[in-house]
């Protein structure tokens, strides 16, 4: 059956990425949480979606100039873009409140800029996960091929996700289906494919590949409804209230 997984606890219910975001959508009855880390000035891992805080906080500057005491004193903004009372999360914060119930996590690792790493990122990330005795319950997300090989050579046999945006299948001239074949090259459990990807062929090739399919950010009832008759693994969702209607057929 389908997993239904919050993008950033449910982005466009409560700001994004925040503990609130987070302990909505576990009562909420989300199956996965899915977010973001990025390496503080400190070494701190910050649960946040952009390099710099400006979308989301009322701050300025870039994740990796603040550390997690100036994190903490920015003020998130709501899907309405109105400011809140949440601040940004550090990771450990997270998983402290997944940790009370049985909800899996999905953790992108995100660098400083498109295509670059922050060093040591993975290490701080696998750590924590670690600490809070979650690793099995996670899976370890990247669209850099780097960042999979770095946690792949430090934790074996923890899961792994290639993310594949369309923008990156076009670039490559590829067919979607060839999606599948770069996961095996990056030595991945998983794979995370722009749902406008996914079609037949897609489902066909990952499950013979035996890799796990995830499709992301799945907004609108009409491509719910189809990636669920093709049988994904996980749907992402900034909707996680009415993927699951949708999945019990009340909408």
């Amino acid at each position: 059956m389908t997993r239904i997984a919050a993008h950033r606890g449910g982005a466009a219910l409560w700001p994004e990425n925040s503990l609130l975001a987070f302990e909505n959508a576990i009562a909420l009855g989300s199956d996965l949480l899915e977010l973001d880390v990025h390496l503080a000035a400190d070494g701190a891992v910050a649960v946040i979606h952009d390099a710099s805080v400006e979308r989301t906080t009322d701050g300025t500057g870039a994740v990796a100039s603040l550390t997690a005491a100036d994190l903490r004193r920015l003020r998130l903004r709501g899907p309405d873009a109105a400011l809140t009372a949440e601040h940004v999360p550090t990771l450990d914060e997270v998983l402290a409140a997944a940790a009370a119930s049985p909800v899996r996590l999905l953790v992108e690792v995100k660098g400083p800029a498109p295509g670059l790493r922050y060093d040591g990122l993975e290490e701080r990330t696998l750590a924590a996960l670690a600490r809070a005795g979650l690793q099995a319950r996670a899976t370890v997300m990247a669209f850099n091929p780097d960042v999979i090989a770095r946690v792949r050579t430090l934790a074996p046999r923890a899961r792994t996700t290639l993310l594949v945006s369309r923008g990156a299948v076009e670039r490559a001239g590829a067919r979607p289906e060839q999606t599948v074949d770069w996961a095996i090259a990056a030595g991945v459990t998983d794979v995370g494919l722009e749902h406008t990807l996914v079609d037949e062929r897609v489902a066909a090739a990952a499950r013979a590949a035996k890799l796990v399919l995830g499709v992301w950010t799945v907004n609108d009832a009409t491509a719910m409804r189809r990636m669920l008759a093709l049988g994904v693994d996980v749907l992402t969702t900034d909707r996680p209230d009415l993927a699951k209607r949708v999945q019990r057929g009340d909408a």
